[in-house]
């Protein structure tokens, strides 16, 4: 199974709208992907879609190889979390995990011990036998994300989890996210682009039902074929020669930014580093940053822009 999820063509309406328009996307099996588009974009709906929780007007959606989401067949292989899920308001915690765990297809005793893991993993544990609805929206949104990674899922979709987190336990989860890449396939939306760099290696750029830019972060951030330098005050490098036939440099004296292009194949970041460090030293150059490929907000806007300008022309 080369996709964890794909979708092809798929076509949502609710009545003369189209919240999915031929949306075609593929999420490989084992990447993280981010999903990233604006308000209204399509996103909760191709969650809501790829987790079968609403028919979708025409095109064909593959769950973990096997056709659409079919509660027999994938039973505990995927798992959900929904925008401003609510949890039941007078169940405790523990008890709904356990809850969720059986309905992953977990026995009751396995059930309880990954109930009481989650609370612990995410500072839940003094709060475990309280009612939901004595708990703070950032405490009932923790319960909602632990009970995404119970049982063994191999897909878990996640529609902004970290909204209503106070700072502290957004970084808390973010770092426990990171700790599942590769382990499962994770699709998750997010206006958040800095989450989205920190914890993605695969993003999808979704506007209007439809698909702008997809593809590995690394490439569609050119990670691997540029290296900005940011310069303080002072001395200006010579872009023409530092570049010595080797890479193909830039120089904005507004921005103060060295880009030097290369060839991926030729060479990595450290070696580009290594050549171009010294140089942009000996030539007095205050380097105050060194930043690899495009800032993921800027290729966004790029993506988004032209769809933009043809729909004013419309």
């Amino acid at each position: 199974m080369s996709d964890a999820l794909r979708f092809e063509g798929v076509v949502k309406c609710y009545g003369r709208r189209r919240a999915l328009d031929g949306l075609t996307l593929q999420a490989p099996a084992g990447a993280f992907a981010g999903i990233v588009g604006s308000n209204g974009a399509g996103k909760t709906t191709f969650l809501s879609a790829a987790a079968g929780l609403l028919r979708v007007s025409a095109g064909t959606i593959e769950v973990l190889g096997e056709g659409p989401f079919d509660p027999a067949r994938h039973a505990g292989r995927v798992a959900l979390l929904p925008q401003d899920a609510e949890l039941p308001r007078d169940a405790a915690p523990r008890d709904l995990l356990v809850f969720y765990g059986e309905l992953q297809g977990l026995d009751r005793r396995t059930a309880r011990r990954q109930a009481d893991e989650a609370l612990e993993r995410f500072h839940l544990t003094d709060r475990s036998h309280s009612p939901l609805r004595t708990l703070s929206h950032g405490l009932r949104k923790r319960v909602a994300i632990a009970q995404c990674f119970l049982g063994d899922p191999e897909l878990i979709l996640l529609d902004e989890p970290m909204s209503g987190l106070d700072p502290r336990e957004m970084a808390a989860a973010r770092d426990f996210l990171a700790a599942q890449r590769r382990k499962r396939t994770i699709v998750l939306s997010s206006h958040n682009l800095h989450e989205i760099e920190t914890l993605c290696d695969h993003v999808i750029f979704i506007e209007r039902g439809r698909v702008t830019r997809a593809g590995a972060l690394d490439a569609v951030t050119d990670r691997d074929g540029r290296i900005e330098y940011t310069l303080g005050p002072g001395a200006e490098p010579d872009a023409a020669a530092l570049g010595g036939g080797d890479f193909e440099c830039a120089w904005n004296s507004r921005a103060r930014t060295l880009t030097c292009r290369y060839s991926a194949a030729r060479f990595d970041a450290a070696e580009v580093n290594r050549r171009l460090l010294p140089r942009l030293l000996e030539a007095g150059c205050a380097i105050l940053e060194i930043r690899r490929g495009e800032r993921l907000e800027k290729r966004y806007l790029e993506a988004e822009n032209p769809q933009r300008e043809n729909d004013a022309r419309i």
